[in-house]
């Protein structure tokens, strides 16, 4: 069967990356730099840009805020499934090469949550404002490459996590455009 070695190169591949990634974990600078990354992707960097944006921007910024909320919550529901129905154990677990840069919010590694909230965030972010793209591209970016740099998921999981992100981003923004709450 070709799917076999198929699927055995490519998890030797995400290893591969992901403890690349992960060396830079040892300089302890890099370490704490994606450390702070990675706990305002917890949240704290999209509430609070939730809650300002109405105060900025009006009904248009409580519209993307609203949208960000609905797209948020319906993440939280299909990863958390996905991680309960996959079961995979994170990289610092599994392969002692692998150091935990910081302390992970739960057991499972597949999908990236973070990084699937912070695409959907940034998406709908920059379809209602595109000049905040600057301050949420780059940031969704760190956001996820934390993930891979603190040994708390392979890049599998990341990039599952920006497919679905993206998925909930944009249609949390065509949904909102029905509804006729966008374009701002």
């Amino acid at each position: 069967m070709i799917a076999g070695p198929f699927l055995e190169r490519m998890r030797a591949y995400d290893l591969f990356l992901c403890l690349a990634c992960n060396r830079a974990v040892r300089l302890r600078p890099i370490q704490r730099l994606f450390a702070v990354v990675s706990r305002l992707g917890d949240g704290v960097f999209w509430y609070a840009l939730m809650a300002v944006l109405p105060v900025v921007y009006g009904r248009a910024g409580l519209a993307a805020s609203l949208t960000m909320v609905a797209a948020g919550a319906a993440g939280v529901l299909v990863y958390k499934r996905l991680k309960a129905r996959f079961v995979r154990q994170r990289p610092f677990g599994t392969h002692a090469d692998i150091a935990m840069g910081t302390a992970p919010l739960d057991r499972g590694s597949f999908p990236s949550g973070h990084t699937l909230h912070a695409v959907a965030f940034g998406v709908i972010t920059v379809a209602w404002f595109p000049a905040l793209a600057w301050l949420v591209a780059p940031f969704a970016a760190l956001v996820a490459l934390s993930r891979m740099v603190l040994g708390l998921h392979y890049p599998s999981d990341v990039l599952a996590g920006a497919a679905l992100g993206a998925f909930f981003g944009f249609t949390a923004v065509q949904l909102a455009a029905g509804f006729g709450a966008y374009p701002p």
